[in-house]
């Protein structure tokens, strides 16, 4: 096969070689002695997609973008085939990094998915302009996301904006630094998966950075709720305001990492029974242990809220007026 007069051959020694020394050292977090030995292998096999893609991957993991992008199309430009090569996603993660709508719908639809406002053709010489100007809206339903996954890496729960990003749905813990309502952009590949009671699995992917902040920061209250209704109903007063208001005595558990990255259930367990993956400390609120002992419910709650300061308090005591008999709070403190 000829691509730009030249024939396409399998890679040299000298190519696999550098390649191979740039994964080891990217394992290690060595970016810049990676770069310098895939640039290497660039020069020494240019015809080659292999050799962007694996550039392009590089300065994926150093948030690179516009170099990213440029490695990026690079590659698609070499491929040899129409649709569903993992260079295209890459492209997309880069585009989407950068708002470059025009060029995200394209990499999505050439990947071959579906995309709202694409051209019916693209692919390494179309243009997919759609609705140029608009940022990508697919709504892919609901995902969990691993926020600052190598560091004190917590699964929440969110809504996927399109292929690359998604909407925080739960409140984070404060450890996390991130806020309900921030979007954040994730890599393609899932990392885990969390099963419901119901049945379905959903993937867990791991955040590369933060795409869109949220202003709204995040609350710890201790509640005093008698009933899990009481603590149901703060919850829906919270969301009925526009905001949201999480029982993170009974939300938070704590995982190791191969338990994390696996396929976990996502809700507790019934009565004794104690799921044999969490490694929490059963009947301790808060962020240490999200279950009592059997069937009994505890009244102290912790409770992460997310609401402008000037809301919470009205939100809290709205709460408590409603059931005065079985409701308090106390201990009010912004962590994020």
């Amino acid at each position: 096969m000829r691509i730009f007069g030249k024939v396409r051959h399998r890679p040299s020694a000298s190519w696999r070689q550098a390649t191979d020394r740039a994964f080891t050292l990217i394992g290690d977090g060595r970016y810049e002695d990676a770069g310098a030995l895939l640039t290497r292998a660039a020069d020494l096999e240019p015809w080659l997609a292999e050799s962007w893609f694996n550039l392009a991957l590089l300065h994926k993991f150093r948030h690179d973008w516009e170099q990213a992008r440029a490695a990026g199309l690079r590659a698609v430009a070499l491929l040899d085939r129409d649709a569903g090569a993992p260079d295209w996603w890459n492209v997309g993660i880069a585009a989407t990094a950068l708002q470059d709508w025009p060029l995200a719908r394209r990499a999505w639809q050439a990947y071959g998915l579906k995309v709202p406002g694409a051209s019916a053709r693209t692919g390494a010489g179309g243009t997919g302009l759609g609705a140029a100007g608009e940022p990508v809206d697919m709504d892919l339903g609901s995902a969990a996301v691993r926020l600052s996954p190598e560091g004190e890496a917590e699964v929440v729960w969110g809504r996927r904006l399109d292929p690359a990003r998604m909407e925080v749905l739960s409140i984070p813990l404060p450890s996390s630094g991130r806020r309900w309502g921030e979007v954040v952009l994730h890599d393609g590949a899932a990392n885990g998966e969390r099963i419901t009671s119901a049945g379905p699995a959903y993937p867990v992917f791991d955040e590369i950075e933060l795409w869109a902040p949220s202003p709204v920061p995040t609350w710890v209250v201790l509640l005093e709720a008698a009933t899990e209704a009481d603590r149901d109903a703060l919850e829906r007063l919270a969301s009925d305001a526009g905001f949201a208001a999480e029982d993170w005595s009974s939300s938070v558990r704590l995982l190791c990492r191969t338990c994390s990255e696996g396929s976990m259930p996502s809700a507790e367990g019934e009565g004794e029974h104690l799921d044999p993956h969490d490694h929490s400390e059963p009947g301790h609120p808060g962020p240490l242990g999200h279950r009592t002992a059997g069937e009994l419910w505890s009244p102290e709650r912790e409770c992460g809220i997310a609401a402008p300061p000037g809301l919470v308090r009205g939100l809290l005591d709205s709460w408590v007026a409603d059931r005065p008999d079985g409701r308090e709070w106390r201990d009010l403190e912004e962590v994020c």
